[in-house]
C-alpha cells in the first residue's frame, strides 16, 4: 500500500542533466534539476542527497607506502630531491578508479634519474588511474626507488596513524570521497493556486566517476537506507493477512463442526477456485515487490559478474531471477563458472 502511494506521487518528476563539462582529469562538473516539487520537498532531497554525495559514496585511494630505506617519514634519501613526506603527499593526491573490495597491492620500482609519475604504479587488474601525470618523485643520480603500496576502497575520510610500523611501513591520509563538493539550490515559483519548486544540484568530483554516475550512486544508497522501513511494512501485512486467514479457517471448520452434528450432509468448501487464484496472485505480487526492492549490490557479488550485469541494464534481484540461462550466456565477458554463481542465487531466492 506504501509503495503504491509513493510510485503515484512521483511518476510526474522529472530530472534533467543541464550542465556538464570536464575542466581537468581530476576535475568534473555536472549541475542536475529535479521538478516539479512540493513546497518543502526540494530543501528535504536536497539535504539528503548533499550528505549523501559527500559521505557515502565509495572511492579508492592509496592508504600506506612502504619501504625498507626509509628511517623515517621526514628523513631525505641522496639522489632524490623531495624528502619522504613530500613523496607520500604526492601520493596522497592520486586518483584511482576501481570496483575492487577491500585491499590490495601495488608497486613502484623504478631507476633515475628521471622523474617518477602515476604512470609508473604497477596496479592490479581492477584499479586504473585517473591522471597519470601526477609526480612523485624528481630522481636526479642513478638509484632505485622501490615503493610498495597499499590500495584500499572505502568512504569517508581516515587520519593516518601516528605510530608507523617498524619495517618501514607508513599509513597514508584516506581521502576516498570521489565528490569533491556538492551544493543544491532550490527555485519557487506559483503554478496556477500551488506553489512548487524546482531543485538544483551541482556536483564536483575527482574524476573517479563522473557526477552522473555520482548521483546514481547516492541516490541507490539514500534508497537502501529505507529498505528497512518498507520490509517491515511487507512483513506486517504479510502477519495480516496470515491471522486473516487463520480465523477464516477456523470460522470455516467450526461451521463445517456444526452442520455434521445437525447431520446435514451438504459439504463446503473451504475457499472456491477463484479465491485461490486470487490468493495465489496475491502472493506472487508481494513476492515480486519483495524482489525489485532488493539490488543486486546487496548480493555481494564478484566485481567481474557485478560489472557485467550493469552493463546489461539489470539492477535488481528481480530482473537478475527473470533472465534464462539462455539469456545470461548472450552477455559479454559472461563464463560458465558465472552462469553456475547465478544459478546458486536463483535456487536460494526462488523456494
Amino acid at each position: 500500500m506504501i509503495r503504491e502511494k509513493v510510485k503515484v506521487s512521483t511518476r510526474t518528476l522529472q530530472w534533467k542533466c543541464v550542465e556538464s563539462r570536464v575542466d581537468s582529469k581530476r576535475l568534473y562538473y555536472g549541475r542536475f534539476i529535479l521538478s516539479p516539487l512540493r513546497k518543502g520537498q526540494a530543501e528535504t532531497i536536497g539535504i539528503a542527497m548533499r550528505r549523501i554525495l559527500l559521505g557515502e559514496i565509495e572511492g579508492t585511494c592509496i592508504t600506506r607506502a612502504k619501504s625498507e630505506k626509509i628511517p623515517h617519514e621526514y628523513s631525505t634519501i641522496v639522489g632524490i630531491q623531495e624528502s619522504i613526506h613530500e613523496i607520500l603527499m604526492n601520493l596522497k593526491e592520486i586518483v584511482l578508479r576501481s570496483n575492487l573490495y577491500g585491499t590490495r597491492d601495488a608497486s613502484i620500482c623504478f631507476k633515475g634519474p628521471g622523474y617518477v609519475t602515476a604512470q609508473d604504479i604497477i596496479l592490479p587488474p581492477s584499479v586504473e588511474i585517473v591522471d597519470n601525470t601526477q609526480h612523485i618523485a624528481n630522481l636526479t643520480e642513478p638509484i632505485h626507488l622501490c615503493i610498495e603500496l597499499q590500495i584500499e576502497r572505502n568512504r569517508g575520510y581516515r587520519i593516518k596513524t601516528l605510530n608507523n610500523i617498524q619495517d618501514g611501513s607508513y599509513t597514508i591520509d584516506a581521502v576516498f570521497m570521489p565528490v569533491r563538493n556538492a551544493n543544491h539550490s532550490i527555485h519557487s515559483y506559483v503554478n496556477g493556486t500551488e506553489k512548487q519548486e524546482i531543485l538544483f544540484l551541482e556536483i564536483w568530483t575527482n574524476g573517479s566517476l563522473t557526477p552522473k554516475e555520482a548521483l546514481y550512486e547516492a541516490s541507490r544508497n539514500l534508497i537502501d537506507l529505507f529498505i528497512p522501513f518498507l520490509h517491515a511494512e511487507e512483513e506486517n501485512l504479510e502477519e495480516e493477512n496470515l491471522e486473516e486467514e487463520n480465523l477464516e479457517e477456523e470460522n470455516l471448520e467450526e461451521e463445517n463442526l456444526n452442520l455434521e452434528s445437525n447431520q446435514h450432509k451438504v459439504t463446503l468448501p473451504l475457499f472456491t477456485e477463484e479465491d485461490r487464484l486470487a490468493k495465489d496472485k496475491q502472493r506472487e505480487n508481494k513476492k515480486a515487490i519483495a524482489l525489485k526492492s532488493i539490488f543486486i549490490d546487496q548480493l555481494e557479488l564478484p566485481p567481474r559478474i557485478y560489472n557485467c550485469l550493469k552493463k546489461s541494464n539489470i539492477h535488481t534481484l528481480f530482473e537478475l531471477l527473470n533472465k534464462s540461462q539462455e539469456d545470461l550466456m548472450k552477455m559479454e565477458h559472461f563464463r560458465v563458472e558465472d552462469i553456475k554463481h547465478i544459478l546458486n542465487i536463483k535456487s536460494i531466492y526462488s523456494e
